[in-house]
């Protein structure tokens, strides 16, 4: 299974078995992220056997349960902060997936648990992602047509096209997919829409498209 199709198979997934993360996924994992930490300046942190951050009343009407293994996006405050957390935060989903865990982006279902965490002044847990063997592979949800997500200055190129797939199966806030890219002579922008998480969301789709159009001849705005 390579990336596209990890993109394809992930779904979100809030129910997981009661079971420790294999010893060599727990390590490539915690690899991926010190590689993607140095790449990003984000800390992204493996939380392992913690149990209390999905044990709150928000938790559980969001559905989630069995939830004790996670990854904490945090990162120095600033404009760029969550679409940094998105891009590099998906990146650590898809090698998930490819690893045969389970995972589901949280933004306001967890609670911070004392100690658990390193955060450093000037620094914010911006969202974290359930992380695990779950007790279902999870669902596809709806997604928009793509000629609704993007524009082309043109007829679109293969890559572009194949891009924009994997952007329209990228996970958002509430599968809002409020996100709009543009092709113009070889030039790729993005931009998000407005409302909550709109930003994150961006950045995830982002890591999507990279994905799809790898190969193409474009570059970003």
């Amino acid at each position: 299974m390579d990336f596209m199709e990890a993109i394809k198979r992930r779904h979100a997934v809030r129910s997981y078995e009661d079971r420790p993360i294999a010893a060599d996924a727990r390590h490539e994992m915690q690899e991926l992220l010190s590689q993607l930490n140095l790449e990003s300046g984000l800390s992204m942190q493996l939380v392992l056997n913690e149990p209390k951050a999905f044990s709150g009343f928000m938790a559980h009407y969001g559905k989630f349960s069995g939830v004790k293994n996670y990854i904490a996006l945090i990162g120095k405050k600033g404009p760029g902060l969550d679409e940094d957390c998105g891009c590099y935060g998906e990146k650590a989903v898809l090698r998930a997936q490819l690893l045969g865990l389970n995972t589901c982006w949280a933004a306001m279902t967890y609670q911070k648990v004392p100690g658990a965490l390193r955060i450093a002044p000037g620094e914010k847990l911006a969202a974290v992602i359930a992380l695990g063997y779950g007790t279902t592979q999870g669902a596809a949800h709806p997604v928009k047509p793509v000629e609704r997500l993007c524009a082309a200055d043109g007829p679109m190129p293969p890559w572009f096209r194949r891009g924009m797939e994997a952007a329209q199966l990228a996970p958002t806030a509430m599968n809002q997919q409020k996100f709009h890219f543009s092709l113009r002579d070889g030039v790729v922008s993005a931009r998000p829409g407005r409302g909550f998480y709109t930003k994150m969301d961006l950045g995830i789709a982002k890591c999507h498209f990279e994905i799809g159009a790898d190969g193409g001849d474009w570059r970003w705005a």
